[in-house]
């Protein structure tokens, strides 16, 4: 049995989600498990139903899609469906699969598919709450950002809350490190001591150091110590 992607169509038109359901009629790997009128109803739905993939309209009464999306954790794939075009650019930049002008045209819709079809099947490989490939919303105090899992090159432990180190910024969540190490793929993430998980993707030279530890220097610049008993796990896990 082919995997099944579950996607919500939100729209504060009827008229318009049921053109999305037609569209999506070609595409078997697609599931519709919810539909919303507006970003009240959907923020409850994407949080209880996991959705895979989001159609989104952004002009909504009250609060807009973009609004929306502001206000997620976790952010399912994006394709905005809209009667106006203004808003390409702000979605670009949130990182949306594609911009759909409505009403739909089909073939413009197919190549939409093919796009959320290929990051869908990239993110598959990947059993973990997160694919490297994701991108996350998170909040700091009022401010809200959304940060490529890619980019996060460290993470730290402050407490009840955690300092993340994206590209060339830093954020801090209140989620506890021990909960972020459950969520961050295992395959890229790697917990060097108490305080701090690395993005291995980021080392640059493996040093020895003092009493079996390791030293790791990073593509930034900057060397991280690696704990015993961390060193001995991470020796084995890359087969050192």
């Amino acid at each position: 049995m082919s995997k099944k992607y579950r996607t919500i169509i939100i729209d504060d038109e009827r008229l318009a989600r049921q053109e999305v359901k037609r569209a999506l009629m070609s595409f078997p790997e697609f599931e519709v498990v919810g539909e919303a009128s507006n970003a009240e109803e959907a923020k409850s739905l994407i949080s209880s139903l996991n959705a895979d993939v989001l159609f989104l309209d952004i002009h909504m009464p009250e609060k807009s899609g973009l609004q929306l999306l502001d206000e997620l954790t976790m952010v399912p794939e994006v394709v905005f469906t809209t009667a106006y075009d203004q808003y390409a650019v702000k979605a670009f930049e949130l990182n949306a699969l594609d911009y759909l002008v409505k009403p739909l045209r089909q073939e413009r819709f197919n190549k939409a598919i093919e796009k959320v079809l290929k990051v869908l099947s990239e993110k598959g490989k990947n059993n973990t709450s997160v694919s490297i490939h994701q991108k996350v919303f998170v909040k700091d105090n009022e401010n809200c950002h959304l940060i490529q899992v890619r980019d996060i090159w460290l993470l730290e432990s402050m407490e009840n809350y955690a300092r993340i180190h994206y590209s060339t910024h830093t954020v801090l969540i209140k989620k506890s490190l021990n909960l972020l190490e459950e969520i961050l793929p295992s395959q890229h993430f790697f917990r060097i001591n108490r305080k701090q998980i690395i993005n291995i993707d980021y080392i640059e030279k493996i040093n020895p150091y003092f009493k079996n530890k390791l030293q790791l220097v990073f593509k930034t610049g900057e060397t991280f110590e690696v704990s015993s008993r961390q060193s001995a796990k991470f020796k084995n896990w890359i087969s050192l």
